[in-house]
């Protein structure tokens, strides 16, 4: 994205916007070093506990069935002109109502939205899209095609493609950042904004610097800067740390939610165990520190910001912060038992919440 523009600044302001761009990289890459450390003792470890087990991963071949139930929706593609890339989708939903585009998070794909699939499908084209480079969408291979400029441009090139010039906009997590951004860029092609577990990118960028817990729970984003590793450490034990991620009691779904079942886990496992579907995922991280902060910030369209208090990568602070952006009607809701995973693991509430704000808005428009 670009940065805020202006004249030509004097000397002094110039070596203190270079020094603390200085500052900001050596963070970085000193961060990065130190989790890429904590990675390789973590693997260490394993090696020496299970040295057989650590290295074996297995290909899933075959898909588990949940991912061609018919009542999620229908498997389509569509090629974008510009990019030339092809990107996979489930929409459910009658052709010519208003759609709902809905972008996952990390390390989701669309089936992480199989619940609003079922339920927003008799009033809306509901599209639960594989972002560039996961799934079956097309994953270029170089991580400059991973720029946030090129994520934007995707969500605004398929939303034309699909025959719509707007949309009700929905991401979670990563898809949330993008949500985001879209809404900053492109406010005509969103009608409303509804984004779960992810605050304004902007509280981001200002609150992870200020605060070192946040910065410890996003130490990923660093680890991510690295090539070649962090898709490694996925694989060890047959991918044990994906399989944490949903089920441990830290980051996983808790014991009041709607867990995973054993077919939705071999789901991600079959999506991510294909040769190279982790590097495009990683990609879209490897390019975020030379992407911020941005130069417009307010978002015009009612916003709903959906929050799990258990989220264990988002300190629920940033919920409340990201008000002040949002130039518009804003509703924020915060389930307190409720972990990161938040649409599937308090998928009726959420449904429930998310056609609130709908007929609300609605009714307001009437009003």
């Amino acid at each position: 994205m670009a940065r805020p523009g202006g004249a030509c600044p004097p000397p002094a302001r110039r070596v203190m916007v270079a020094a603390r761009a200085l500052l900001f990289w050596a963070l970085v890459y000193s961060y990065c070093g130190v989790c890429a450390c904590i990675a390789g003792l973590r693997l260490l470890w394993s090696i020496g506990r299970r040295p057989g087990e650590t290295f074996r991963w297995v290909l899933r071949e075959n898909p588990p069935a949940c991912l061609n139930d018919p009542s999620l929706g229908t498997h389509c593609y569509v090629r974008i002109k510009d990019s030339g890339l092809r990107f996979h989708y489930v929409a459910a939903g009658e052709r010519g109502k208003p759609l709902m585009l809905l972008l996952h998070g990390f390390p989701e794909f669309w089936y992480s939205w199989r619940h609003q699939l079922r339920e927003f499908k008799s009033e809306y084209r509901v599209v639960a899209l594989d972002l560039r480079g996961y799934g079956e969408t097309d994953a270029p291979s170089h991580k400059e095609n991973y720029k946030l400029d090129c994520l934007i441009t995707d969500i605004k090139d398929i939303l034309e493609s699909l025959g719509y010039n707007k949309c009700v906009l929905i991401g979670h997590d990563w898809g949330g950042m993008i949500a985001w951004l879209v809404a900053i860029c492109y406010p005509e092609m969103v009608t409303k904004l509804i984004v779960v577990n992810f605050p304004h990118p902007s509280v981001f960028t200002e609150y992870i610097l200020r605060h070192p817990s946040q910065l410890i729970k996003s130490g990923y984003y660093f680890f991510f800067q690295m090539p070649w590793f962090p898709e490694f450490m996925f694989t060890v034990n047959d991918f044990k740390v994906l399989k944490s991620l949903f089920t441990s009691q830290a980051t996983g779904i808790g014991r009041k939610g709607c867990r995973l079942t054993a077919e939705d886990i071999e789901a991600y496992l079959y999506v991510f165990s294909q040769p190279g579907a982790l590097t495009g995922p990683i990609n879209h991280y490897r390019n975020i520190f030379g992407c911020l902060p941005l130069q417009h910030h307010e978002v015009i369209m009612p916003t709903l910001l959906l929050w799990g208090e258990r989220d264990a990568f988002m300190e629920v602070e940033m919920a409340e912060i990201t008000r002040i952006y949002v130039k518009n009607h804003f509703r924020l809701t915060i389930l307190s038992e409720a972990s990161h995973w938040l649409q599937q693991d308090q998928p009726d509430i959420v449904n429930k919440l998310i056609w609130t704000f709908l007929k609300e808005e609605t009714t307001r428009k009437r009003e």
